[in-house]
């Protein structure tokens, strides 16, 4: 039993790893991860390692206790009820809701660590993984508790693929199937292999479940202890004691894309057209024939197929696959048969590299025997970090340290720092040295590790030596630690990427054979001679395929029919298609001919009269300088368009709104939060600031520790002549200011006036008085620690949970700081963008063509559009929809969520004008005249303002206003 817990916390051979914990107790919700001190890995001082080690010698008690969720003791916030005999559940079950916490009773008798299970529907919530937070006696127990993470079941809406009139098969549309669920609570983030063990002494405790996102009907919570699986050799002569036979002539084939359920709606079946092997097979037309792929390489994720098993024997079991994209280490998966581990070398599926597909017979050269009853089976295949998991967790920590300790370095050198001066950084900061070397030693014994489990070496551990001898030199002469910080922050972000890339685990996947010992398995469309044949089939029908047609194409007789352009990517392009034949045309009988191009092409093809009758996802400044040339139709005309634009928030139109009539409809609508370390404000005492004088104050000391307070970037444009929008934290000033860009309906810019200078002076001051930065990559270093604190666009956040998996839970957004008002209220306005589907004004049906755009538009397509891009390419592709009802919609955290609504309510437009593409342009100039030129803020303003007016007069010249 002791051997067993002390397995669970023992690291891989080779590593170094510091045996100092930290902090011993149990942290509640609120608290945060301090700094790195005197060497000891603060970012594990309660993580789940820790709370192993300090429960190191307890038993694990065989005992099975039950509570009902039903029976709960209390409950905090709204949304509870109880439902009784739902589907099929017998007995009462607690609904709970997005928001609140259920609290239970529980009675220990024997002191120990216990496993932990939920009994669980997954009711209808906005499509994403459930998430709950754990406390025990009102204490996280670790901090990896408050991520538990409970999976919905999807399938494919059809068992029959459809195809369109082109021959192709569509992709077909995941739905849920919800089923009532087991699910121990287990690492959401995949560093543990094994569910996790709780400590309990004697006596009574309190079990508490915190909402954090979706919610889900609970029938019960289970204390157990979850029983190892044995090895092969002893499974086997379990069953050999059984009497169990080999079957023979027995060869079942399931074709992988057939999966009767995954955890995911990323999980899709997919089209391979690169490979012969697969099974359907095309050179010219796109066929469903695989699943998984990049798709499926999260920890965590799953696939499940039912295979029907004519004889009860001994079978083996194969898998088809294709593993070409993880070299050096290999891609690992968990597999069960109807939710068991058959033996213990199922825990951990090595799938190795290689180019194309090969079989993966489990077992190799002599072949694992599975024990199978006659009648139906489900096999899952789960991704697992397998023998990488500690691996890769302890990367991790090294990361959060290296980082940590950069921060310290900064505090004292800056990121410019002297060469010529000596810092005596290892006597200023206690522990550096012994930090640097702890983590050295951690980082080569990874690299060694590494070497030993993919049995070569390769890219994956270069980056660790390179990292760890960059630490042996600094250990060596501390006096260079200054003049080696550049290069130490470079190699600490590539550490953080190949702690991101090291965590992904894909695997595409063709069929799952179980066979008879004595069956042969076809290597059909491996070999040299088949390869060379699709490859040259390949080409020859290149020269005959439309690439930038998606999906159906409707005939030239076809009265009704819409030509919509979309510049995006095929994967949106392809969903949005699959959508448009699935509810559009098939309630209205209108065709949607949807073309993927370059949007660049828009106005010489417009312009030449080849232009589309709906152009989607294009900028703001598009429609009013389409409306100005008599090319964009007025939406106004059409009776119903005053229902259609209360979808939206008024700023969302304003940018498309010109001379009494409006020229487009949102799409999507972005703006600014304020993003915020928890764990280093906490460190510097400071607190998140409400108002620009807070601000004012949290830079100088943020300026004393040699950190910084991000901005919104001021650049350049990428392309030359591209529009400039005006700065989003001037506009945000300015607004909150009273302030206005245009006055007299458009007629002459307003940044003249007292209100627009003094925004001026108050933006530019960041600069020269603060010496904030103009332009950096607020990504990285707000995961390094430099910049804890910014403004940026609220996108960032889908970037940052995919992008910094070491600083989760580490940080927040909420609204931007405001400006007090005359009667004491705080204005947080702040400005918004983004895009826009417009119909042209040469469109030939535009009836048809308005259908389609209140149908793109309304709540039900955006919300099932945002919740296919998420399920097709995950929570970095969260949609920002303009809808207002469609946002309320998409799976944000609820807390997370209530901020983002809070700075919606203030968000603003920025209106379009003729001439107005000069307002950012030269407000741009302006800045730099100032800020880089010296010219006081005054003067630089009112000369760029001129030209601003110059411009705006003769625009409305030009078009007769």
């Amino acid at each position: 039993m002791l051997v067993a817990v002390a397995l669970l916390i023992m690291l891989p051979a080779g590593l170094n790893v510091q045996a100092e914990t930290g902090t011993k107790k149990a942290v509640s919700a609120e608290e945060q991860v301090p700094g790195v001190t005197s060497g000891i890995a603060a970012n594990t001082g309660n993580k789940y390692v820790a709370y192993l080690a300090e429960h190191k010698d307890a038993p694990r008690p065989d005992q099975e206790i039950i509570l009902e969720a039903a029976d709960y003791s209390h409950v905090e916030g709204g949304g509870f009820e109880k439902w009784s005999d739902y589907e099929g559940m017998a007995g009462e079950a607690l609904l709970t809701g997005e928001t609140g916490k259920a609290e239970w009773t529980v009675q220990i008798k024997e002191a120990g660590f216990y496993n932990l299970s939920m009994l669980y529907y997954p009711v209808e919530g906005k499509s994403s993984a459930i998430e709950r937070a754990f406390y025990i006696d009102g204490q996280l127990p670790f901090k990896e508790a408050a991520f538990l993470q409970f999976d919905r079941i999807w399938d494919n809406q059809s068992d029959q693929l459809i195809q369109d009139n082109q021959g192709n098969d569509l992709r077909p549309r995941q739905v849920e199937r919800p089923v009532w669920s087991e699910k121990a609570f287990q690492d959401s983030d995949g560093y543990e292999n094994e569910p996790f063990l709780f400590y309990f002494s004697a006596g009574t405790h309190t079990l508490t479940l915190e909402s954090s996102r979706e919610p889900v009907l609970i029938k019960q919570l289970k204390l157990f202890r979850q029983s190892a699986p044995l090895p092969y050799e002893e499974a086997k002569k379990a069953w050999d004691s059984e009497g169990i036979q080999a079957v023979s002539g027995q060869l079942l084939t399931v074709q992988a894309e057939d999966a009767t359920a995954k955890s995911s709606p990323t999980l899709y079946p997919l089209n391979e057209r690169s490979s012969p092997a697969v099974t359907p097979y095309s050179s010219s037309v796109i066929k469903i024939n695989t699943i998984g792929g990049l798709n499926w390489r999260i920890p965590g994720q799953w696939i499940e197929w039912e295979v029907d098993v004519p004889e009860t024997g001994f079978y083996k079991l194969a898998f088809k696959t294709q593993q070409n994209y993880v070299r050096g280490i290999y891609s690992t998966r968990k597999l069960t048969i109807d939710g068991t581990v058959p033996f213990a070398e199922m825990a951990k599926v090595p799938f190795r590299y290689k180019s194309s597909y090969r079989l993966d017979i489990m077992g190799g050269n002599e072949p694992y025997l599975y024990k199978l009853e006659q009648g139906k089976h489900v096999v899952r295949l789960e991704v697992s970090l397998g023998e990488f998991a500690p691996l890769i967790r302890e990367v991790e920590n090294s990361l959060y340290n290296l980082n940590s300790m950069y921060r310290k370095i900064l505090m004292i050198t800056g990121t410019k720092p002297d060469e010529y001066r000596d810092y005596q950084l290892d006597r200023k900061i206690p522990g550096l040295l012994e930090v640097f070397a702890a983590e050295r030693d951690r980082l080569k014994g990874i690299a060694k590790e590494l070497v030993r489990l993919s049995g070569q070496s390769s890219d994956q551990e270069a980056l660790l030596k390179t990292m760890a001898e960059q630490l042996d030199e600094m250990i060596e002469d501390p006096d260079t630690v200054p003049k080696r910080l550049t290069a130490y922050k470079t190699n600490t972000g590539g550490l953080g990427t190949w702690v991101q890339t090291a965590r992904e685990q894909p695997l595409e996947v063709d069929a799952l054979y179980i066979a008879s010992p004595d069956q042969k398995l076809s290597k059909k469309g491996m070999g040299f001679g088949a390869k060379l044949k699709h490859e040259t089939a390949s080409f020859f029908t290149s020269f005959f395929t439309d690439y930038n047609q998606i999906g159906n194409v409707s005939d030239e007789d076809d009265q009704k029919s819409v030509t919509v352009w979309i510049g995006s990517g095929r994967d949106q392009a392809n969903t949005m298609k699959a959508m448009i034949d699935e509810t559009f045309t098939a309630a209205t009988g209108i065709n949607v001919n949807l073309k993927l191009v370059n949007m660049t092409t828009l106005l010489p093809a417009t312009l030449a009269g080849q232009g589309p009758d709906v152009a989607m996802q294009i900028g703001n400044d598009l429609p009013v300088n389409f409306a100005m040339r008599n090319a964009a139709a007025d939406l106004t005309q059409f009776a119903d368009f005053g229902e259609v634009s209360t979808r939206f928030r008024e700023s969302a139109v304003l940018p498309y709104r010109y001379d009494s009539g409006v020229y487009a409809l949102p799409e999507t609508q972005t703006f600014n939060m304020l993003f915020y370390r928890k764990d280093i404000l906490q460190e510097l005492e400071l607190e998140v600031p409400q108002t620009w004088d807070e601000v004012s104050t949290l830079l100088a000391v943020l300026s004393k520790n040699h950190m910084q307070f991000g901005l919104p970037v001021v650049v350049q444009s990428a392309v030359q002549g591209q529009n400039i929008p005006p700065n989003s934290m001037f506009a945000a000033l300015l607004f909150q200011n009273g302030g206005q860009f245009y006055r007299d309906g458009g007629k002459a810019s307003d940044l003249d006036s007292r209100t627009g200078i003094e925004t001026f002076k108050q933006w530019s001051e960041f600069y020269t008085d603060y010496k904030l930065e103009r332009e950096y990559d607020f990504a990285n270093r707000f995961r390094t620690g430099e910049m804890p604190i910014g403004i940026a666009d609220y996108t960032l956040y889908n970037q940052l949970s995919v992008f910094a998996p070491e600083i989760r839970g580490m940080w927040g957004f909420v609204p931007i700081p405001g400006t007090v008002k005359e009667d004491g209220t705080l204005d947080r306005t702040v400005s918004s963008g983004g895009s826009a589907v417009v119909m042209l004004d040469k469109a030939k049906d535009k009836d048809a063509s308005w259908e389609f755009m209140k149908w793109w538009t309304s709540e039900q397509t955006q919300t099932v559009f945002g919740r296919e891009m998420e399920g097709l390419m995950g929570a970095a592709a969260r949609y920002p929809t303009a809808n207002i009802k469609a946002l309320d919609s998409l799976p944000w955290p609820i807390a997370d969520y209530e901020n983002l609504k809070a700075q919606f309510e203030w968000a603003e437009g920025v209106p379009e004008v003729p001439g107005g593409y000069f307002t950012g342009r030269h407000l741009f100039n302006a800045f730099y005249k100032t800020v880089v030129g010296g010219v006081e803020a005054r003067e630089s303003i009112m000369d760029y303002v001129q030209y601003i007016k110059d411009e705006i007069t003769t625009k409305r010249k030009e078009f007769g206003l």
